[in-house]
């Protein structure tokens, strides 16, 4: 005799057994989910860190060598830098605020689109011979190091936005292999001035990164709506 209190081990538990059932799903289903989040708020503050330095030294070394591939690299990454505050915040408070992200990240395209005219004017200047940068072996340090830690970010904020669902980190994910993208050029072009000679190299790789930007500004003014965690 089979007996009725016992759930079979194949198929739905029975009816005594439903409520107990569902408290033990959802309740790993919410431990997998705030550990997700423990890891993207990890993740985040890594990301933080590293655009911080990133970001400062990007600028800073461009100011002194006069780089316009440096300061294209470092303005992008001042401006992925808010963004990746924005994700954090988000998963720390678990609220949607879909009206100040919106106007948050319109500024964002709006400061995106003034760095590649300014941008754009220094290469020229730079190619017209007005201006001459300086070959940069620090600049060429901070972009390897970029080259290397941006990948990763990417995939691991990739593999997380999978499991919670999130866009705002699909998105956040994206702008990080850009990065990666922007660091692998501007290191090509300071490369070949530093180790060739080649000085129209550097803000060659700068207008060519400058696309790159002014299609990231034009998905921030365009404040797309996300599903967000």
């Amino acid at each position: 005799m089979v007996r009725e209190d016992v759930a079979p081990a194949v198929g739905p538990p029975p009816a005594g057994y439903t409520c107990v059932y569902h408290l033990a799903v959802t309740s790993i289903a919410g431990a997998a989910s705030e550990d997700s989040y423990r890891r993207i708020r990890q993740l985040q503050a890594i990301t933080i860190t590293w655009m911080i330095i990133e970001a400062i030294a990007s600028l800073w070394t461009a100011v002194r060598a006069r780089s316009p591939a440096l300061l294209a690299f470092g303005g992008d990454s001042t401006i992925e830098l808010l963004s990746a505050a924005v994700v954090l915040r988000r998963f720390q408070t678990h609220a949607f605020e879909e009206h100040s992200e919106r106007q948050a990240a319109r500024i964002a395209g709006v400061l995106l689109i003034i760095l590649t005219g300014y941008v754009l004017a220094i290469s020229a200047s730079t190619l017209l011979g007005y201006s001459q940068p300086k070959s940069s072996r620090t600049g060429i340090a901070i972009l390897a190091v970029a080259a290397l830690v941006m990948p990763w970010l990417a995939r691991e904020k990739r593999r997380l936005s999978s499991a919670t669902g999130s866009a705002a980190l699909r998105a956040d994910a994206a702008e990080s292999m850009l990065c990666a993208y922007l660091s692998i050029i501007a290191l090509l072009g300071l490369a070949a001035h530093a180790f060739f000679g080649i000085g129209w190299a550097d803000p060659v790789a700068a207008m060519t990164i400058t696309p790159f930007i002014v299609w990231e500004a034009w998905e921030a003014l365009r404040g797309k709506q996300c599903s967000c965690p």
